[in-house]
């Protein structure tokens, strides 16, 4: 049996929040976090590039932290730890553990021959698609259901961003593999 097209899913990026404390002191932190970034012009947080596991952080004097560049949920689990253990070492008070929220997922995947953006774009809903070529190489499809959006290549690769949880880009590609067999385009 060829491959199917879900086997090739793969995630590219998780985007999550977490709230770990009530105000942080971000010059405070820019100047005793080693390699962390702040120039307040340019962005209202101090940004931290951790190596191990890699992963970005984006720190708010509100208490609340942006985490990205995690490519599993694990990852983003090992980052959160560590970034907390980083204020913590600051001196700075971290209650518990912190938890966050996903806020994207975002996965690539192939659906293993090329496809016909034209004949899609002529065969699917017109208010779910945009498809100027001239503008994008790929054709943007929206979903309700999982709610995410579709990026579509005539290579047959695709990206599936706006996932909360990595069951939803499987089912997105479910979902289009279906549509395009059901117009006859795969």
């Amino acid at each position: 049996m060829d491959k199917r097209p879900e086997d090739s899913l793969k995630i590219e990026n998780i985007v999550a929040s977490a709230k770990v404390t009530d105000h942080l002191d971000l010059p405070f932190i820019a100047s005793r976090l080693e390699g962390a970034e702040y120039d307040k012009k340019r962005f209202p947080g101090v940004v931290v590039r951790i190596k191990d596991p890699k992963i970005a952080a984006l720190i708010f004097n509100s208490g609340k932290v942006v985490l990205t560049g995690a490519k599993s949920l694990d990852i983003l689990d090992r980052g959160l730890a560590l970034l907390s253990d980083m204020l913590r070492g600051l001196g700075i008070e971290i209650d518990g553990t912190p938890t966050y929220k996903v806020q994207n997922i975002v996965t690539s995947a192939d659906l293993g021959s090329t496809i016909n953006l034209n004949k899609i774009a002529v065969g699917f809903n017109l208010n779910k698609i945009e498809y100027e070529p001239e503008q994008f190489p790929g054709l943007v499809y929206r979903l309700d259901d999982p709610k995410v959006v579709l990026l579509l290549f005539g290579s047959g690769k695709l990206i599936i961003t706006g996932g909360k949880y990595a069951e939803d880009a499987e089912r997105a590609v479910q979902k289009i593999m279906s549509d395009l067999q059901g117009l006859g385009l795969i």
